[in-house]
């Protein structure tokens, strides 16, 4: 929930900094990216250096790591220390979720671990969900406070976690210090791996741009549809609540018999929801709903790719593999953001911007069907 409160308050906090720095467009999309660039480094080293030290202490660490930086975020005076600030951020907030992930797939039975890392992801659509409403309850010149929440809860929560967090299963962090500290990545690729790693990694990359665009630019192409700022805050909540709901109740279906017809119905549903947001009439009520059902395309979708990633690497290199396929879906964070503010600065409408998605969408869920009818090595 931290780090989807986080993630999410860039984009919340995106019309007060227009306000109070007045950044050109490729500026604004290089502050809503800069987060996702600090994201990209940290997934990969904090999953790997888990696989060596243990998870617990890296994920504690993290924690605090970007609940800090988000404070310090509130107190930048101009564009270049906001951008700077968010990068360290995004250091912090990319060490946090392969461990997560890798953890809750750690100490989960096999008949179920799509279910406990699913319940682990939903916090972060939630966060956003709560960065969202702060609208409600903020005008756009207190942006700061949106930052100052987000840095308020992880310092709570960092403390906390090193009492109450279980740690590393023993036979996994056993595994992991006696084992040559290159294993890890070399195993990613090993036993016939090679493959499927790659086809996971270019769906990360695809999905992860999916998603942070939405995420970063959602309320503002809303408005720019003719949208209140209230409505398209309400409809970035329904993005955020409908991608929960659907991720939650995709990781319970993956653990059954019905496991290849949901990733189906994600699959045709994510293209689907975004042609009609682009195209339909913008009525706040038709564009909530259009919204809670992207969001669950996405969400779904997200939750079927982190499924695959922590049950598909052996624990001694589960950190790595999960952070891997995190570190290089930073690339799609990074550029969803800036490929939307490009199109901005080139004069395109919100509704081409949207459309201009679908191919990336469509080539996602045909990696997602691969991944899902392809054999997985033993």
């Amino acid at each position: 929930m931290c780090e989807g409160l986080d993630i999410q308050a860039a984009g919340v906090a995106a019309a007060g900094i227009k306000a109070a720095f007045e950044p050109t467009p490729a500026a604004l999309g290089l502050f809503l990216a800069a987060g996702n660039f600090g994201l990209l480094f940290g997934a990969v080293a904090g999953g790997r250096i888990a696989d060596r030290v243990g998870r617990k202490a890296v994920l504690v660490a993290a924690v605090g790591v970007f609940g800090l930086c988000s404070a310090l975020t509130a107190l930048a005076w101009d564009m270049p220390s906001l951008i700077a600030i968010r990068v360290l951020t995004g250091l912090g907030l990319g060490g946090a979720m392969p461990n997560l992930i890798a953890l809750a797939a750690d100490v989960s039975p096999e008949r179920s671990r799509n279910s406990a890392i699913a319940l682990t992801y939903i916090g972060m659509p939630l966060g956003g969900a709560v960065a969202s409403s702060i609208i409600f309850v903020a005008a756009s010149t207190q942006w700061r406070s949106v930052f100052l929440l987000g840095a308020v809860a992880p310092l709570v929560i960092a403390p906390l976690m090193v009492w109450l967090l279980p740690g590393d299963r023993p036979a996994a962090a056993s595994q992991v210090r006696t084992a040559d500290p290159r294993i890890g990545f070399r195993a990613i690729f090993a036993d016939g791996r090679l493959p499927r790693t790659l086809l996971l990694w270019l769906a990360f990359l695809l999905s992860n741009l999916t998603l942070h665009l939405m995420l970063s630019w959602l309320p503002l192409l809303l408005q720019g549809r003719g949208l209140l700022r209230s409505d398209a805050a309400l409809a970035q909540i329904g993005f955020n609540a409908g991608g929960a709901a659907a991720a939650l109740l995709a990781g319970m279906v993956l653990d059954t018999r019905w496991r290849r017809a949901s990733i189906g119905l994600s699959v045709a549903a994510l293209p689907l929801a975004l042609f009609l947001l682009a195209n339909a009439p913008a009525a706040a009520a038709q564009m909530f709903a259009l919204a809670v059902l992207l969001g669950a395309a996405i969400l779904a979708a997200s939750v079927i790719l982190y499924g695959m990633a922590g049950g598909f690497y052996p624990p001694q290199a589960r950190g790595a593999g999960v952070g891997s396929a995190i570190g290089v879906g930073r690339l799609g964070s990074l550029a969803g953001p800036a490929f939307a503010a490009l199109l901005l600065a080139a004069g395109r409408p919100p509704q081409q911007i949207l459309t201009s998605v679908l191919p990336i969408v469509v080539a996602c869920g045909l990696c997602i069907i691969l991944l899902t009818w392809r054999k997985p090595t033993a």
